[in-house]
């Protein structure tokens, strides 16, 4: 049995029994199992299942969010929004089986055509930061083009997986269709990812991790969708609304207590502004309110573990204490809290600048130029996601087609709309989620000619 703790609390509130690698096998078995009667639904019944599916989350949107709080240590608000997410992304998967479209080709002699079939089993493995979206972001277009799906969510952060799995059932899709097994990665998540019948892994978490996936499944020449970490900068231009860019930029880090591949974790901000920008932000960095994970107004929860903590504390002991612009207070119990943290004065290789601490810790660099700017946001590994502040519509363009980044935002920090492709550059991942592009990447293009 492996126990589940409240990140808020430090305490244990249930305990779970992990699947092992043959409780893996047994699960690929029932989805190939399953697989041909749900390829063979009707498109029209499919959508149907899915739209029934989405209906039952968002009658469940309490249920779901309060289970978060509880596992994650997610605020309620957010946890809300994330549930909402899941019923959004089902929705518009939910339109998907109808037109999964194939193309006609003239060609000479006959008749051309393509056909989008579907994979067959699917491995789709979540982290612990977003339990439930990034669930959903896997399945929901595997099961529009008809494929099953076996789930693993991350041993911390299980309960809504299989929550949503429950759901599912009740919605009226197929047993074996959808299933979770939760599981310590390296036997169920390894067996999942080697598993021959399993014929693409979906993958969101780090880059060594995914780096090690990929390798595995190269051995069976199986499809995998990374995405890996992040780095992400906020460039603020001078000629931007300096006091818009520095009161919503707390929320761009610290949100989900900064454990987000997309967390906007290097401010750059163009020197004549520097100054200005600086006041706004620490004033709105003080604003942000931590505490009671129910309390409607909470804005930032705990970290998601002790070792979690540890982690982002040793980033933050080793930078000097004069570059510690500011620490907020977190409430003085038990749990793994950590204060928003902004630090100056770092150097382009410093580790804090370079590596992703994956907490509420931020710098905050000066740039000299629009060059400098954009040499900046690229000095890195990683190219997730990022923004770009700025009253001048070519220099947005310019940069936005300068930054190496897979999501850009401009004059705001949101990253994921589940109507548009979300995916990385370089480290931060291999593929597209979400959006209509999703849905190719889990089927095959089948090209037949007919003589005329």
């Amino acid at each position: 049995m492996y126990d589940l703790i409240n990140p808020a609390t430090g305490a244990v509130f249930r305990s779970l029994e992990m699947t092992s690698a043959d409780g893996v096998d047994q699960a690929v078995a029932r989805a190939r199992e399953a697989f041909p009667a749900w390829r063979d639904v009707a498109p029209a019944d499919r959508a149907r299942l899915l739209r029934r599916f989405a209906d039952l989350v968002d009658s469940h949107t309490e249920e779901l969010a309060r289970i978060e709080v509880e596992n994650a240590g997610h605020t309620i608000s957010n946890a809300r929004w994330e549930a909402g997410n899941v019923r959004d992304v089902l929705t518009y998967y939910a339109a998907a089986p109808e037109r999964l479209f194939g193309r006609q080709i003239p060609v000479a002699g006959g008749l051309d055509l393509t056909i989008a079939e579907p994979l067959g089993v699917v491995g789709v493995i979540v982290p612990w930061n977003f339990p439930m979206p990034i669930a959903a972001w896997g399945f929901a277009p595997a099961l529009a083009a008809g494929n099953t799906v076996v789930l693993k969510p991350a041993e911390t952060t299980p309960l809504t997986a299989l929550r949503l799995a429950e759901i599912a059932l009740e919605a009226g899709l197929p047993e074996g269709v959808l299933q979770v097994v939760p599981g310590f990665g390296p036997e169920a998540g390894a067996r999942l990812v080697e598993h021959p019948d399993v014929r693409k892994i979906v993958f969101t978490g780090s880059s060594a991790v995914g780096r090690s996936i990929m390798a595995r499944c190269a051995a069976d020449v199986k499809r995998v969708t990374l995405e890996l970490g992040g780095k992400s900068p906020n460039i603020v231009f001078a000629d931007a609304d300096i006091e818009k860019a520095a009161a919503s930029a707390p929320y761009g880090v610290f949100d989900n207590a900064g454990q987000d591949c997309c967390a906007r974790s290097r401010i750059l901000v163009e020197s004549s502004a520097y100054d200005e920008f600086l006041e706004h932000f620490l004033n709105a960095c003080r604003g942000v309110v931590i505490g009671d994970l129910l309390d409607e107004k909470a804005e930032m929860g705990p970290l998601i573990s002790a070792t979690q903590k540890a982690r982002v504390s040793g980033f933050v002991d080793r930078v000097p204490a004069d570059r510690l612009a500011y620490q907020g207070e977190v409430p003085d119990t038990a749990g793994f809290w950590f204060p928003p943290t902004v630090v100056t004065g770092v150097s382009a290789d410093d580790e804090i600048q370079c590596e992703e601490v994956f907490g509420p810790v931020v710098t905050v660099v000066p740039f000299s130029s629009e060059q400098q700017g954009i040499e900046l946001a690229n000095l890195t590994q990683y190219g997730l996601s990022g923004s770009i502040w700025t009253r001048d519509l070519s220099r947005a363009l310019r940069v936005s087609r300068a930054v190496q980044a897979g999501n850009l935002s401009v004059n705001s920090n949101s990253s994921v709309r589940y109507s548009t492709p979300f995916g990385g550059y370089k480290q931060s991942g291999l593929g597209r989620e979400l959006g209509p592009d999703a849905l190719a990447a889990f089927t095959e293009t089948k090209n037949v000619f007919i003589a005329l």
